[in-house]
């Protein structure tokens, strides 16, 4: 039974209760002006009310001494149990259908989360978690919410819709729950917990269950920072100090953060600035960067290169620059181009790809 019809029949079921005191109010005001009885209307529901209800009270009106009156009475009853037996029915049905719309969703997202891989658990949705989540969504990236709190998760499935985001409802310092959102085959995981403790705590179980895990926890203070870091946490993110660098840019740099905050928020263009490895089997490794025509299939700008050996930063790198296994290429575009061009490098072919005209 569809949810939808199931507030349908409730919404019949309770106009029919109402249709039925309507007449019998109706109904015993009539029979009493018939016996010349001049019985009030808060009278006539009265006694409808306590008629459907079958409490036993003693009958407002005398209805043996009137003709009719007791058929009409016992219409009442049957037509007002029939009511209610109805909407009562359909009111079970419709918590009966909650649950079991709550369990297949539940279901469903246990066997999805199942599927995944190389994946980004988010662990917390304050504020510093929904704004991670709302960014891994803008940049198309697969990912799990790990929430205890009921309503952050109903708000969460407010913004995004219900069948749109991932989560598991659990506490994430337990290492049961972090198992139950994939861990083992995840890539990356976000602690973003209220307390530094919590976060703590979901690093040091995060790094047992998966030694590969790339973890960035978040530290409100200063001195859990080098805990987390030993913990086995990669980064460590303080929304103070980064506040405080933004406040100060805003007074120093206020071009370039008015720059960086529209392309974060255009509406018509998801620009990013993005990051695009080269994997050590891409048919592109050794060849200069021309011989990779970014250009040609996006309209990505290349505005860096790290090489993780020796450590090195190369900007705005040239046409022949050569490209080694391993080399992260820093674009700046749209999120459909960088997959377009991440899918290129892996496989060095153009057929699945479309091509970009240039520019006038």
């Amino acid at each position: 039974m569809l949810f939808r019809e199931i507030y349908r029949r409730l919404g019949r079921g309770l106009l029919l209760l109402l249709a039925v005191l309507v007449a019998g109010t109706v109904g015993y005001r009539w029979i009493g002006l018939s016996a010349g009885q001049d019985w009030g209307w808060w009278d006539c529901l009265y006694m409808t009310v306590i008629t459907v209800a079958s409490v036993g009270y003693t009958e407002v009106f005398p209805v043996r001494d009137i003709p009719g009156a007791e058929g009409f009475t016992m219409a009442i009853i049957l037509l007002g149990a029939g009511a209610m037996v109805y909407a009562s029915s359909v009111l079970v049905a419709l918590f009966v259908e909650e649950d079991l719309r709550h369990a297949l969703r539940r279901e469903r997202m246990r066997k999805a989360i199942g599927k995944m891989k190389d994946h980004i658990i988010v662990c917390g949705t304050g504020s510093t978690g929904i704004t991670v989540v709302r960014e891994l969504r803008a940049t198309k990236r697969s990912f799990v919410v790990i929430e205890r709190d009921a309503e952050r998760l109903a708000r969460l499935e407010a913004e995004f819709g219900k069948e749109q985001v991932l989560y598991v409802q659990g506490d994430a310092t337990e290492d049961d729950t972090l198992v139950r959102a994939g861990i083992e085959r995840a890539m990356g995981l976000v602690a973003a917990l209220p307390t530094d403790k919590d976060n703590l705590f979901v690093t040091v179980s995060a790094r047992q269950l998966n030694p590969n895990l790339r973890i960035v926890a978040r530290a409100v203070e200063a001195g859990t920072a080098p805990k987390l870091l030993k913990a086995g946490a990669h980064r460590v993110v303080s929304p103070n100090a980064i506040g405080g660098m933004r406040m100060v840019s805003e007074l120093i740099r206020p071009t370039v953060v008015e720059f960086l905050d529209k392309m974060l928020r255009d509406r018509e263009r998801n620009l990013r600035i993005e990051e695009v490895p080269v994997p050590p089997d891409s048919p592109l490794v050794g060849q200069p960067l021309r011989h990779a025509p970014i250009r040609r299939i996006t309209q990505l700008l290349v505005i860096a290169a790290w090489e993780p050996e020796p450590d090195r930063y190369t900007y705005n790198p040239g046409p022949d620059y050569v490209l080694t296994a391993g080399v992260v290429l820093i674009v700046l575009g749209e999120v459909d181009d960088v997959i377009k061009l991440r899918a290129f490098f892996e496989t060095g072919e153009r057929s699945s790809v479309v091509e970009v005209p240039p520019q006038a």
